[in-house]
């Protein structure tokens, strides 16, 4: 059973209620992120959304973890490119009691000076950590090369100069901007009672003023750039990317068994190919992004110094092999068996649900509907995917990274 219902002041509700369980899942999503920043608030959403644990107006930090612990539930929040997501899960017993805190971080942070300067260490740590993981670093590259330093190539922790200057003053005026009614889905999935969903949402987030979000409009600038960067490690890491489909485009789905047959899976022409037969990495991957505006097929491998030419060429055999629309029958059913059980499994996890629904409520205004899921990927045809090959593989605007003890980036 799914219900929605929109407060008086803009924000939406959603629940999917999963009777025979014992827990629910609870979120508070906000329409913001690293793709949305200027210049000077580059790296704000990610701040913003550490500082929220920090301390409320009758919590410490120690208080929130201390209580989410005492009724044995978990919370915690993520920040993406166009997404900011604060959640937690509980036992549908202490459902109440685990959504007045997470309501109490997100509408009551208080932000204290002296937690703000500590909590900037962490995050400057965090940025370290990045710099010293190859394939993460690899990737945040691929992101610069293929739209720049701006929109989604942004970073999401930002710069060590910006987060160190961050004032209360910049966090509410973003906040301002951005954590607006309009702005905001509240979706919860699990065994919940739609009445009690409703009483919750309403008690704590009813009264809110209502507010529009900041409407920006940031271009989509492919740069068809590679990026190196030159580190004393084992491993050499290379990334491409190339142009894709959309958040709804019509052939996403027919992009998503593409990319399985190519490299979304252990059955998948790189893996095979570049790891098993060949020897030359043990990972090796492909996958796509999807945007509001933009999207992206990503390849990506970690191979051994002595055999990375030998991998990108590899890799590029497998890119034109699929180009030539040499898609056997077996790859094309297995790929959209891999698709349906994904979302079929995800029908079964109140934190996949919970996301599921609010996700599409945030980005489309629409409904999750499982069944019309299913039933796009089962239309999906061969031609489809043929054509969404000629639409994936376009050399002209690709981009390429690579992290490792390597002399000069990759020819594109």
């Amino acid at each position: 059973m799914v219900h929605f219902k929109t407060l008086d002041n803009g924000i939406r509700l959603v629940v999917k209620r999963m009777e025979g369980l014992m827990s629910v899942s609870m979120g508070v999503l906000v329409g913001t992120g690293s793709y949305i920043e200027t210049e000077e608030e580059d790296g704000i959403s990610h701040f913003i959304e550490h500082m929220m644990f920090k301390g409320t107006k009758t919590r410490s930090a120690f208080d929130i973890s201390d209580e989410m612990d005492r009724i044995g539930a978990q919370t915690n929040a993520f920040t993406g490119k166009d997404l900011t997501c604060y959640y937690a899960k509980s036992t549908t017993e202490n459902a109440a009691k685990a959504f007045e805190i997470l309501a109490d971080i997100f509408l009551n942070s208080t932000f204290p000076e002296d937690e703000m300067v500590r909590e900037k260490g962490v995050i400057i740590e965090e940025i370290s950590m990045n710099e010293d993981t190859p394939d993460d670093l690899c990737l945040d590259m691929l992101s610069e090369a293929y739209y720049g330093r701006e929109g989604y190539g942004r970073n999401i922790l930002g710069p060590r100069a910006n987060v160190t200057r961050f004032t209360k003053a910049d966090v509410d005026k973003y906040m301002a901007a951005r954590y607006t009614t309009d702005n905001i889905v509240i979706a919860m999935a699990g065994n919940i009672d739609i009445h009690l969903a409703e009483e919750l949402a309403e008690k704590y987030f009813g009264g809110l003023r209502a507010t529009k979000r900041d409407e920006r409009v940031v271009p989509v600038n492919l740069k068809h750039c590679s990026l190196i960067r030159c580190k004393d490690i084992e491993q050499v890491h290379f990334a491409l990317a190339f142009p894709s489909v959309k958040r709804y485009d019509r052939l996403f789905d027919a992009t998503q068994v593409m990319n399985s047959v190519l490299g979304g899976s252990m059955s998948s022409r790189l893996f095979q190919t570049v790891r098993e037969k060949l020897g030359l990495a043990y990972t090796v991957y492909s996958y796509g992004t999807a945007y509001a505006h933009s999207g992206t097929l990503v390849v990506y491998a970690g191979v051994n110094a002595e055999n990375y030419m030998k991998s990108v060429e590899a890799v590029y055999k497998c890119i034109e092999d699929i180009k030539r629309k040499n898609i056997s029958k077996e790859e094309f059913l297995r790929g959209k068996e891999q698709l349906k059980s994904s979302s079929i499994f995800a029908q079964e996890s109140t934190s996949s649900q919970m996301l599921l629904y609010g996700k599409e409520l945030l980005y489309s205004g629409r409904l999750y509907d499982f069944e019309e899921r299913v039933a796009k990927v089962n239309a999906v045809t061969i031609d489809d995917v043929y054509e969404a090959i000629e639409n994936n593989f376009d050399s002209s605007n690709m981009a390429a990274s690579v992290v490792g003890k390597v002399e000069k980036p990759l020819n594109i």
